[in-house]
């Protein structure tokens, strides 16, 4: 599917929505949340954890979490997470052991391959990785709820408007 092409099928996804906006915006900051931390094989998991219990929309997640997190994005959110946990906890991760980690990723591994990895690289890596994932996520979630309150609660208005008017 060619980007342009992507962009709108997700666009048009989430004109199609039904739901209350800040369900949906939740859904959409949760999905963008796990989406931009590498967390990446346990990205539906996550979010049916966190989406469920807070009323967040699951589909809405799902979605955002799909169009931040694709095979464009990973490098680079893995790449700023490690440098940013670097940043923070420095002399944890080295540059050939997350090269490993993508490797693993771009190269199509099975789940269990994946989780394997993980266990390899050890705590410090994963702590490296997580910490820098979570606080590149947490502005990324808090703007989508924000942009996304704004557009479903738009769409929303226009919708009874055109339902009262016919």
């Amino acid at each position: 599917m060619k980007p342009s092409r992507a962009a709108k099928y997700y666009y048009l996804k989430f004109l199609r929505l039904q739901g209350d906006p800040h369900s949906l915006a939740l859904g959409v900051s949760i999905g963008l949340f796990v989406g931009t931390t590498p967390t990446l094989p346990l990205h539906t998991a996550l979010i049916i954890i966190l989406a469920w219990p807070l009323r967040g929309n699951i589909l809405a997640a799902l979605i955002a979490a799909t169009a931040i997190s694709n095979p464009l994005t990973w490098l680079p959110q893995y790449y700023f997470s490690w440098r940013l946990g670097s940043w923070l906890l420095p002399g944890l991760l080295s540059w050939e052991r997350i090269q490993t980690l993508l490797a693993l990723f771009t190269s199509g591994a099975g789940f269990r391959q994946t989780l394997s990895l993980l266990k390899q690289l050890g705590l410090e890596a994963t702590a490296v990785m997580l910490l820098g994932g979570v606080l590149m996520a947490i502005p990324v979630a808090c703007g989508g709820y924000i942009l996304s309150f704004k557009f479903f609660s738009t769409l929303r208005k226009k919708r009874l408007e055109k339902h009262i008017l016919t």
